[in-house]
């Protein structure tokens, strides 16, 4: 019987091997950038054109590479980053298997030019799909230059997979300022599809963050710092006051290297208890140092998670950190009684008695007496009567004559004789509606009752309602006296603008869209001023993971955030017209059985049912 098991190809190997290294133009982006950071590099150029689809171009001035190592970079597990398997506990370098640059070029067209600076030629090197086509020598500045492109060319399936280009590009955004975070004195710049997005020159951490996130950062940090035996912490959290929905500027960073833990984050939100609203989470950018024998970054294909030898000191550590920066800066609330000096008793009087006043009462006073008060004893002065006032029985006279004598007996016959349970009472009790633990509507019909989520029948009711003023473009507005002025990222104004014709159908009026700031001079009918921030944040947060690319889809995304967003919350008071008016205009909508998210919006008890929870 012959053999069933055999060693796969080179090159079969590899583009499996990218299925884990590779998951989107967005893990070229960060192989490239750190092999660059690895390099020494000052100054790094991120070029990218259809958010990666058709190039992701890394230039540095870093050390560049001999023609030798030029060749062998693109083997796996080449690497000059260890030697032994010791050397992953002690590593402060970025890559280290030596698998992405063979997984790179087995799934796109790579085109490597690289120099050292002692060398009078550099290296110019093409490969597509593993297939070395050409090796030449050139004449290159001192560096290196990575272009990959049509990446996923031979394999269609993982190339059919990638998102919209919107989404893409918001994961490209999301690994260069990763990067350019953890290295501030890096001049980076990105350029996407001809225009410049970022030019970050060399600077400290705290410009760095603001050139970043624009708009009004450098208000909204708070710098922390603490360094022990375990741990060293350094870096900026935010005021409560500008907290959001959304994760998006959440940073951790251990040794200069990006990782997510829900374990750290827990004990940073644990050091805001009591300042943060409901679902609203805080920005910080945390840099921890500790000794790389006692972290393992060798856990996760993406090198995103680490293992930290003692997790609960770490954790003790950051959340008693960032709780005492909250605190040093006067953020987090306190105890402050301000001392009025005028308050305070003067010097010639700290040592004299209090003298204990005297009470003197007048024992034959009677108010009610016509004769003067007593004048016995002083100060009783204001009890003497004032001049005569007329008497106050002329305030009535003549008006006997104006009364009319009221029968007593027609009237109680007329209250007697008029029923207070007539049909029109009996019929609006039965139509009558009540509010059950300010969540439910409880409404009766005739099989019995009818019990209204109030909340996911609001959200049917906006939902329908902007979904028909994105189709018919026949939305209300309402001018603002005073334009609003707000200020977002660079991504998220770059999403902005791609939802700014459905939002207009909505009843938003935009004035302009800047590079950080947003005017907008007019809003839909049913959004207060104040709530504007908070609906544009959650309906980006809400298509940060996928946008749609047909525009049917993409309005119904934004008609379901919105109507999440705006719709009335449970535990919100209804007065009775307020139920009516919900449970008339739910029965309106097309499909008021459900919500926009597939929930049901009511339920129905009938009178036998509840006949058989009488039932003995």
């Amino acid at each position: 019987m012959s053999s069933i098991i055999q060693l796969l190809p080179d090159h079969v190997a590899n583009q499996i091997a990218a299925g884990e290294v590779v998951q989107r133009p967005a893990s070229v982006v960060k192989e490239l950038l750190e092999n660059a950071v690895d390099a020494k590099a000052t100054n790094i150029k991120l070029i990218v054109k259809d958010a990666g689809r058709s190039l992701v171009q890394v230039i540095d001035n870093g050390q560049g590479m001999n023609v030798t190592d030029s060749r062998m970079c693109f083997e796996r597990h080449a690497t000059s980053k260890i030697r032994h398997a010791e050397d992953l506990f002690s590593l402060y370098t970025k890559g280290f298997r030596g698998e992405a640059l063979a997984s790179i070029a087995a799934i796109a067209h790579v085109e490597l030019k690289t120099k050292q600076e002692n060398d009078e030629l550099g290296t110019h090197i093409i490969i597509e799909g593993s297939k070395f086509i050409s090796q030449d020598p050139a004449v290159l500045p001192k560096g290196t230059s990575f272009a990959v492109k049509n990446l996923f060319f031979n394999i269609p399936a993982r190339r059919n997979f990638l998102k919209s280009e919107t989404v893409e590009h918001r994961h490209i955004i999301d690994e260069f300022q990763r990067v350019a975070l953890a290295h501030p004195a890096i001049h980076f710049t990105f350029i996407h599809n001809g225009s410049e997005l970022f030019n970050l020159p060399s600077s400290n951490l705290r410009q760095r963050i603001v050139n970043l996130f624009a708009g009004k950062t450098n208000e909204k940090l708070v710098p922390i710092s603490e360094e022990t035996e375990i741990v060293k912490v350094q870096g900026f959290i935010a005021k409560p006051e500008f907290s959001k929905k959304s994760r998006t500027e959440q940073f951790f960073f251990v040794n200069d290297r990006f990782i997510k833990s829900g374990y750290l984050h827990h004990a940073v939100m644990a050091a805001y208890e009591g300042l943060l609203k409901d679902g609203m989470q805080p920005a910080y950018f945390i840099y921890l140092e500790v000794p790389p024998n006692t972290i393992d970054i060798n856990i996760h294909p993406t090198k995103t998670e680490i293992k930290f030898d003692d997790e609960h000191s770490l954790y003790a550590i950051l959340r008693s950190t960032v709780k005492h920066s909250l605190g040093q800066f006067n953020v987090a609330p306190v105890l402050d009684f301000e001392r009025d000096p005028n308050l305070d008793t003067p010097y010639h009087y700290q040592e004299k008695e209090a003298s204990v006043p005297l009470i003197q009462i007048d024992a034959n006073f009677n108010p009610f007496a016509d004769d003067k008060p007593s004048k016995s004893y002083s100060g009783s002065s204001y009890r003497e009567k004032r001049a005569d006032a007329p008497a106050w029985e002329s305030l009535y006279v003549g008006l006997k004559n104006d009364v009319q004598e009221i029968d007593v007996h027609s009237f109680e016959q007329v209250a007697v004789s008029s029923s207070l349970f007539n049909d029109v009472d009996l019929e609006e009790s039965q139509n009558r509606t009540y509010q059950i633990h300010k969540k439910y509507i409880v409404s009766s019909i005739k099989s019995g009752m009818m019990v209204i989520d109030q909340q996911r029948a609001h959200q049917r009711i906006l939902y329908e309602q902007y979904l028909k003023n994105m189709t018919v473009h026949q939305a209300s507005s309402q001018q603002l006296l005073f334009p609003l002025e707000l200020f977002f990222s660079v991504h998220e104004i770059q999403l902005l603008n791609e939802l700014k014709p459905s939002l207009v159908t909505t009843g938003f009026v935009f004035d302009s869209i800047e590079n950080d700031k947003v005017i907008i001079s007019g809003i839909p009918v049913h959004v207060t001023e104040s709530e504007v921030s908070i609906v544009l944040e959650e309906l980006m947060n809400d298509l940060q993971s996928d946008t749609p690319e047909n525009s049917f889809s993409l309005n119904d995304s934004i008609a379901k955030s919105m109507a999440k967003s705006l719709a009335v919350r449970t535990g919100t008071y209804l007065t009775e017209k307020e139920q009516e008016n919900i449970v008339n205009s739910l029965f309106a909508c097309k499909e008021p059985d459900v919500s926009p998210f597939h929930k049901p919006t009511f339920i129905t008890i009938s009178v036998d049912d509840l006949d058989k929870k009488f039932a003995i």
